[in-house]
């Protein structure tokens, strides 16, 4: 009996919905927690179709973000892109890295652009070259040579501290980890920090996934790179 109900009542719902012209439906769903608009994109072909055009990324970059129509385009490698892509800069600018002033979509597209990169490719660019695409669009966009230096930091680190735990990302960071230094003169040559987080998450998080050459390669490389190392990476 409850099961007919429930049947009843989402037959219901969805007579409702599909009475309702797009532009509302889009002030319906551009109200509703981000989290659930995937779950809500795959209920209906119409829904879908809406989170695939640009009319309802428009409407929640102005609901979300009204200054972000303000802001202008700016040059280097890494463009702005449309409605939604900038509504995911935007989005991680602000909860991720919590910055509230003009650098946070540029923030937010560099981090989507250097985690698609890393997460999507089988055979990613090596790592310098990346960092050098990011401390180049920094300094395009103005800024100083220690800012995009910290700035880059910041993104490495967000990244690698948000790649999903999988056999991809295992092979990712042992790759970077053996990665041979190459010299860069400054803004270009990587932190420390961001050298250190790799080792980190391969002898904390996957340690597991090592077969033992490779580990004691990687340790090797290690003990050379970083004095003293935690005695957990043992």
């Amino acid at each position: 009996m409850t099961d007919n109900r429930d049947s009843d009542t989402l037959i219901l719902v969805d007579n409702s919905f599909g009475r309702l012209p797009d532009h509302l439906l889009i002030e319906i769903f551009i109200r509703l927690p981000v989290s659930e608009w995937a779950q809500i994109s795959c209920v209906k072909k119409q829904w879908a179709s809406l989170f695939l055009g640009e009319c309802l990324w428009q409407a929640a970059l102005m609901r979300t973000f009204p200054s972000a129509s303000q802001a202008k385009r700016w040059p280097g490698p890494i463009p702005q892109g449309l409605s939604k892509r900038r509504f995911a800069a935007l989005y991680v600018g602000k909860h991720i890295f919590a910055l509230d002033d003009e650098i946070d979509e540029i923030l937010g597209h560099t981090y989507l652009f250097l985690k698609e990169q890393l997460e999507l490719s089988n055979m990613p660019p090596p790592s310098g070259i990346l960092h050098g695409t990011i401390i180049d669009q920094f300094i395009t966009c103005g800024k100083s040579r220690d800012v995009a230096h910290e700035l880059a930091s910041q993104i490495w680190l967000a990244v690698l501290d948000n790649l999903d735990e999988n056999q991809h990302t295992f092979l990712l960071l042992k790759r970077l980890a053996l990665e041979g230094d190459v010299f860069l003169p400054f803004p270009y040559s990587r932190s420390i920090k961001v050298q250190w987080r790799v080792f980190e998450k391969l002898f904390t998080d996957f340690r597991d996934c090592f077969d033992p050459a490779d580990y004691y390669d990687v340790l090797a490389i290690a003990k050379n790179k970083f004095q003293p190392i935690p005695s957990a990476w043992f």
